[in-house]
C-alpha cells in the first residue's frame, strides 16, 4: 500500500518564500501608469515590457529586456560562425581520403621494385600512374569529386573504408536535415531503411491529402508503425506537422543563407548522394504542402554569417534551428499585447536560448491577467480588459494611499468619523443618559457605573442611573465638486498624472471615510463636461488647446444646485482662461487671455459666490496671467489660492478638505 503524502505546517515568521505574486501589489504597481493613460490594456502591456518586482522584492525581466538578449544572442552567432566551414569540412575528409589513396599507390610501386620482378613492377608504375592521373583529374566541386570517387577503383581498402564511412555519414545528415531531423530511428541508411523512409514519407504525404479533402486521417496508425521515426512524440497530426515545418523551414534557411556557390554545391551533393529519385520527390513533396500549410514560418529568411570558425553540416543545420527559434520566440514575445498571449511561450525553449531567470518571468507574468480577474479588480469583455467596480475603488485607494504616504504625522491625523448612524457622528465622548438623548448605549462604561454602585456580583443589575450615552454631533455634510484641466499643457509640463492622482484619491476619500457627502467632477479644457466616477481611471487630456472655466464652473454650479450642505469647488489648473461659451453656443478660444473671455468666466465666479459656492484654487505653474486672474477670483469669492507643485498637491488639496471638514464640524459643535 502506497504511504500517503505527509504535510509539515509551521508558523509564518516572514523568512519563508513564497506567494510572489499577489494582485493588489500588481495592481498597485501600475497605478500611476493606468492614471496617466486611462487604460488598463495598455498599463499591462508597458508593465510586460518594463517588468517590475514581486512583494518579495525579486524582479521579473520585462519583454524589452528579453528582445534585447534575443538580438544580441543572434548577433554573437552570426558573428562568430561561418558556413563555409560546412564544405571545408567535407572537402578536408575526401582530401584525406585521396591522400590516403596516394600513399597506398605508392607502397605498391616501391613494393614491386623491391621484389625485383621486372614484369611486376611494369605493370604496377602503369597502374599507379593511370591511378594517379585520376586523382589528379578529380572535379574541383564537392559533388564532382563525390561522383568521381564512387566511379573510382580504390587500391587502398583503408581509403575505401573511409570514403564509404564519410558517404554514408553525409547521406544520413542530408536525410535527417530534409525531412526535419525526424529520422531518429536511422542510425544508418541502409537499402532497407531508405525504404522505409520512402514508405513513411510516403504514407505521410497521403495524410496531408486526405485533411485536404475533409477526411480524418489515420494518425495512431501512422504512429504505431512510424513512431520510432519521431522523438518528440507528438500528440497529434497537426503538432507533428508544425515541428517538421518549423524544421524543413530552418533547412531552407540554412540554403537561403548561402552563396550561390556554396547552394549549388550543396544541392548538387544532395542529388549526388540521394540518388533515390523517389525520396527527393516525396521529400520535396512533403515541404511543398507544409509550405502551404504554414505560410508564415520565414521559409524566405536568410542570415549573414561574417565570423571566422567554421560550422559542419551538421553544426550548420542545428545553429539554423536555433537561429529559427530565436527569431520565433522574438515575434511572439513582440506581438504580446496582453500577458495571456504569453501562454504560447514554449518556457523550456526559452529557458535555453534565455535563462532560468527570464523563463521563470514569462511564466509568472503570464498569469497577470488571470490574477487581476480572480481578484475582481479586471473583467474580459470579448478579449478586452476593462476595470470592474472593484478596480476602480482599488485604483482611488492606490491613489489616496500613496498621497497620504507623503504626508508626515504632524501634518495630517485620521478623520473623526469612524462609523456613521442616521442624522449622527460620534463625538468619542460620553455623558449620563437623558431624557430625550440617543440612546447610542456606551456598554462598557454603563457596565462600570452599576459594578461600582452595586459593589460587584453576577448578575450585574441595571438601573436607569447607570446608563452612559455617546456624545453625538447633528451630521455634517458637504458638497464638493472636482474641476479637473484637462487641456494639452497639463500633460505637457507633466502635471496631469499629478492632478488625476488627486482626483482619484479624493473620491476614494469621500466614500469611504464621508459616504454622506456628495463629489461631482467636472473635466475642462476647450468644453467642459461631468465625469462620472467610473469613468475617472480612463479619462485623459484633451488634444486641444482651450483651458475653459466659464463653462466649467456652469456646470459645477447646476450639479451644485441639487445638492444640500456647505458648497465648495476644488479647481486644479496650470492656465489662465483662454476660452468659453458666447451667447450663440459657440465655443470662443484665444491665447494669451482676453478680457471677453476673463469677464465671461468672472460672471460665472459672481453667479457662484451668491449661490454660497466657495472656489479653492490650486494652481500648477502659476503664470502671471493665472496669479492675477485667480487672485481676482479670489477677491470676488472669498475662497482661497494654493500656489503648489505636482509633488505637493496631493497633500495641499487632501488636507485643505479635511481641515475643512473639521472646522464645519467644530463650528456645528460650538452652535
Amino acid at each position: 500500500m502506497a504511504k500517503g503524502r505527509r504535510a509539515a505546517y509551521s508558523r509564518w515568521d516572514g523568512s519563508q518564500v513564497g506567494f510572489e505574486l499577489d494582485a493588489f501589489d500588481v495592481f498597485e504597481e501600475m497605478t500611476d501608469d493606468l492614471l496617466y493613460h486611462g487604460d488598463i490594456n495598455a498599463a499591462l502591456r508597458r508593465m510586460l515590457q518594463s517588468g517590475f518586482h514581486d512583494r518579495n522584492g525579486e524582479r521579473l525581466q520585462g519583454l524589452r529586456e528579453m528582445l534585447e538578449k534575443l538580438r544580441r544572442s543572434r548577433r554573437d552567432r552570426l558573428e562568430q560562425y561561418d558556413l563555409g566551414g560546412v564544405y571545408d569540412d567535407i572537402a578536408q575528409e575526401l582530401r584525406e581520403v585521396v591522400d590516403t589513396e596516394r600513399r597506398s599507390l605508392e607502397d605498391l610501386v616501391r613494393e614491386a621494385r623491391e621484389s625485383g620482378d621486372l614484369r611486376r613492377r611494369e605493370i604496377t608504375e602503369q597502374v599507379a600512374q593511370e591511378r594517379q592521373m585520376q586523382l589528379d583529374m578529380l572535379s574541383p566541386d564537392l559533388a564532382g569529386m563525390v561522383r568521381d570517387l564512387q566511379r573510382y577503383e580504390f587500391t587502398s581498402s583503408e581509403a575505401r573504408q573511409r570514403f564509404d564511412e564519410l558517404l554514408d555519414q553525409l547521406r544520413q545528415q542530408l536525410v535527417q536535415s530534409y525531412v526535419n531531423q525526424m529520422a531518429g530511428a536511422m542510425s544508418n541508411v541502409s537499402p532497407e531503411q531508405m525504404q522505409r523512409m520512402k514508405d513513411m514519407l510516403a504514407e505521410l504525404n497521403r495524410m496531408l491529402e486526405q485533411r485536404q479533402r475533409g477526411e480524418e486521417p489515420d494518425f495512431e496508425g501512422f504512429m504505431e508503425r512510424y513512431g520510432d521515426f519521431f522523438p518528440e512524440n507528438p500528440r497529434d497530426l497537426d503538432e507533428l506537422l508544425e515541428v517538421m515545418a518549423q524544421r524543413m523551414a530552418a533547412m531552407q534557411a540554412l540554403l537561403n543563407s548561402m552563396t550561390p556557390e556554396q547552394r549549388a554545391q550543396l544541392q548538387g551533393l544532395a542529388e549526388q548522394l540521394l540518388e533515390d529519385m523517389d525520396l527527393r520527390w516525396q521529400v520535396d513533396q512533403l515541404g511543398e504542402n507544409l509550405r502551404s500549410m504554414f505560410p508564415d514560418l520565414g521559409w524566405n529568411r536568410r542570415y549573414d554569417f561574417t565570423g571566422q570558425d567554421p560550422l559542419s553540416f551538421a553544426e550548420a543545420a542545428s545553429m539554423l534551428q536555433e537561429l529559427g527559434d530565436i527569431d520565433q520566440l522574438e515575434n511572439l514575445l513582440r506581438g504580446a499585447t496582453n500577458p495571456g498571449a504569453l501562454a504560447e511561450v514554449d518556457l523550456d525553449r526559452a529557458r535555453d536560448l534565455l535563462g532560468d531567470d527570464a523563463a521563470r518571468s514569462l511564466e509568472r507574468m503570464a498569469e497577470l491577467a488571470r490574477l487581476l480577474e480572480e481578484a475582481g479588480l479586471i473583467e474580459n469583455k470579448e478579449g478586452h480588459l476593462e476595470l470592474t467596480p472593484r478596480g476602480i475603488r482599488r485604483v482611488g485607494q492606490n491613489a489616496l494611499s500613496d498621497l497620504f504616504r507623503k504626508m508626515t504625522d504632524d501634518q495630517f491625523g485620521r478623520h473623526e468619523l469612524q462609523r456613521t448612524g442616521v442624522g449622527h457622528e460620534r463625538d468619542f465622548d460620553t455623558k449620563p443618559y437623558e431624557f430625550g438623548d440617543p440612546f447610542n448605549l456606551h456598554i462598557g462604561r454603563t457596565i462600570r457605573n452599576a459594578i461600582q454602585r452595586t459593589g460587584g456580583g453576577i448578575p450585574v443589575a441595571l438601573a436607569p442611573d447607570d446608563f452612559e450615552v455617546e456624545r453625538t454631533e447633528q451630521l455634517v455634510r458637504s458638497s464638493t465638486v472636482l474641476m479637473l484641466d484637462l487641456s494639452l499643457s497639463m500633460p505637457m509640463r507633466d502635471n496631469f498624472l499629478p492632478a488625476k492622482k488627486v482626483a482619484m484619491a479624493l473620491h476614494a476619500l469621500i466614500s469611504s471615510q464621508f459616504p454622506r457627502d456628495y463629489l461631482g467632477i467636472v473635466g475642462f479644457s476647450e468644453v467642459a463636461r461631468e465625469l462620472k466616477p467610473e469613468q475617472l481611471p480612463e479619462v485623459s487630456w484633451d488634444f486641444v488647446y482651450g483651458t475653459n472655466m466659464q463653462h466649467a464652473f456652469q456646470i459645477s454650479r447646476r450639479l451644485l444646485a441639487r445638492q444640500s450642505g456647505t458648497k465648495q469647488i476644488i479647481m486644479i489648473t496650470d492656465g489662465e482662461p483662454t476660452a468659453h461659451i458666447t451667447p450663440s453656443g459657440d465655443v470662443f478660444f484665444n491665447y494669451p487671455p482676453v478680457r471677453e473671455t476673463v469677464d465671461a468666466t468672472l460672471r460665472e465666479v459672481g453667479r457662484c459666490t451668491r449661490e454660497g459656492i466657495r472656489i479653492n484654487t490650486f494652481m500648477l505653474d502659476p503664470t502671471p496671467h493665472l496669479r492675477a486672474f485667480v487672485e481676482k477670483l479670489s477677491e470676488l469669492n472669498r475662497g482661497r489660492a494654493f500656489f503648489t507643485t505636482p509633488e505637493t498637491l496631493g497633500d495641499y488639496v487632501l488636507v485643505d478638505f479635511i481641515e475643512q471638514r473639521r472646522q464645519l464640524l467644530k463650528g456645528r459643535r460650538a452652535s
